[in-house]
């Protein structure tokens, strides 16, 4: 299917998910399941995370989001065991608010495309996450032809790639997409604080600019509220600079929502993650409203409403 019906279909699909309280279906590309009760427990996170260590499912997300309007939810996999993708999949038809997840695959490793292929026949597997999680590392796998090799198998069979870790992302991304340009990749929880190191800050700055050339790169914007002295800020003037700089570089074709629940609540509820971005977005008009909440990240991921 050639790109413009498969998004012309898509948005027809997307379409029906509209709620007339809403102006529109708001998907959030970034929030994370688990159950620590379940044989064999999870490896993240960890006990010592009280307020994070507890069952996380999809009807507590319902619950929490269905107020803001949220339609749909794309789960992005935080832990290292590949059977934990099939979990994963496996709540998704008791769940319709789920409509894809992000695995957690290794690109180099000996498994890699079986795994990949035998996750990709459910249409839910949308792509892998990889980065500075689980001690990998992107600057020791760039060098490496086989981590190469298949991430281009990963854009060859249409899937994406989410990257995370840090400033330092900008540089890698920009590698990627050099010697894979194919590839869809979406930047994990931007905006990054800038390195303190004037010369680090210089160099992110120039490959942050760089990406705005990469128009197979995404920024997720999943991590804007900050502490300021010993509280967080509600108000969007605090955190319009980092937006704008965001705004400036990825437009309104690039710039897709996330959460980052239920870890973003270690940080403020979910209402002041959300009440911060759509206020900035409604000013920007409706076009990039329905752009940022819904139509970016279906280019980006491919999903499919169900």
């Amino acid at each position: 299917m050639q790109r413009r019906t498969f998004l012309t279909a898509a948005g027809a699909a997307a379409s029906r998910l509209w709620s007339a309280n809403v102006p529109g279906p708001i998907i959030d590309t970034h929030a994370h399941f688990y159950d620590p009760a379940r044989k064999g427990g999870v490896p993240w996170p960890e006990k010592s995370e009280t307020k994070l260590y507890r069952t996380v499912l999809p009807d507590e997300f319902v619950r929490l989001t269905k107020p803001f309007g949220i339609t749909g939810v794309i789960e992005v996999e935080a832990s290292p065991l590949v059977e934990d993708n099939q979990w994963v999949l496996d709540l998704a038809p008791t769940n319709p608010i789920l409509i894809g997840t992000v695995g957690n695959l290794q690109p180099g490793g000996p498994e890699f495309r079986r795994n990949l292929t035998r996750f990709h026949k459910d249409p839910l597997f949308l792509g892998i996450r990889f980065g500075y999680l689980w001690g990998r590392s992107l600057v020791a796998e760039l060098p490496k032809p086989q981590f190469i090799a298949d991430l281009k198998f990963l854009a060859e069979i249409g899937l994406e790639l989410d990257v995370a870790g840090g400033p330092s992302l900008a540089a890698d991304v920009v590698r990627i997409s050099d010697q894979v340009p194919a590839l869809r990749i979406v930047i994990d929880h931007l905006p990054f604080d800038p390195p303190d190191d004037a010369t680090e800050r210089s160099e992110y700055q120039r490959n942050l600019h760089e990406l705005r050339k990469r128009r197979q790169v995404y920024a997720k914007v999943s991590n804007v509220l900050r502490r300021s002295q010993n509280r967080v800020p509600a108000d969007l003037d605090f955190y319009r600079p980092s937006l704008d700089e965001l705004w400036d570089v990825f437009g309104e074709d690039r710039l897709i929502y996330g959460s980052n629940w239920p870890v973003s609540d270690l940080v403020a509820p979910y209402d002041a993650v959300f009440n911060v971005v759509h206020e900035y977005f409604t000013a920007k008009g409706t076009w990039a409203f329905e752009k940022y909440f819904w139509k970016n990240s279906q280019a980006a991921y491919r999903w499919r409403a169900r």
